[in-house]
């Protein structure tokens, strides 16, 4: 038998395809507008908040039982800040570029809606180990969105992955600027997240007949 149930695995690969939670649920847009301009932000954030959403799930599943109604929204921020705040000190501990560069967008992972949805839909109705799997699962799934929004947002935005120079170098007319080829500058515009992310899911639901239906 494997290291994990038929069940259990659909708790991540769920997430990534028919049931993804930013082209399918429409949570986490924010974050899909605001740092896919390039790849590298991309994936720094959707290494984040699998790191939040990994961890944060297992905790609110083991304080499940102890948590008072009332206030378990409270408890839910304070562990998803306290997560935050971790990966903020490492990020600044160790690319404080980078931490600059993403500046107000680690923070508001807090509030991020895929986060607290999952801890209120799941961590708080069932075991660590399943908890922790739908975590890694839907910060997967937003993350695979995130990255291949910034990869095709930089390559035909500025011509460069990870900012190195893949087309050729436009001022000296290399590559592929030599037959004339220009950057599209709309897509570093934050619209041109929504354009992508529109393409995915129109070539998602296109192999997926069921998710029109619905």
């Amino acid at each position: 038998m494997g290291l994990l149930s038929k069940k259990d695995s659909k708790l991540i690969v769920d997430p990534l395809t028919d049931n993804n939670p930013i082209t399918i649920q429409v949570l986490g847009i924010c974050s899909a507008l605001a740092i896919t301009a390039q790849l590298k932000p991309s994936i720094v954030m959707a290494v984040s908040v699998l790191f939040v959403m990994g961890v944060g799930n297992v905790v609110i599943s083991l304080m499940r039982n102890i948590i008072p109604s009332k206030i378990r929204i409270i408890v839910q921020l304070i562990v998803v800040a306290t997560l935050v705040i971790i990966v903020d000190q490492v990020l600044k501990a160790y690319s404080y570029a980078l931490s600059k560069e993403l500046s107000v967008f680690i923070g508001l992972i807090i509030t991020n809606c895929i986060i607290m949805g999952r801890f209120e839909a799941f961590a708080l109705g069932n075991g660590p180990w399943r908890s922790f799997l739908d975590g890694i699962g839907n910060a997967l799934g937003y993350g695979v969105i995130l990255i291949i929004v910034g990869f095709f947002r930089e390559l035909l935005g500025s011509g460069t992955l990870f900012g190195f120079k893949v087309l050729g170098d436009p001022v000296e007319k290399t590559g592929l600027y030599a037959m004339g080829y220009e950057n599209n500058g709309f897509m570093v515009l934050p619209p041109m997240a929504l354009i992508v992310v529109g393409l995915i899911i129109w070539v998602q639901r296109s192999r997926n007949k069921a998710l029109i239906e619905d």
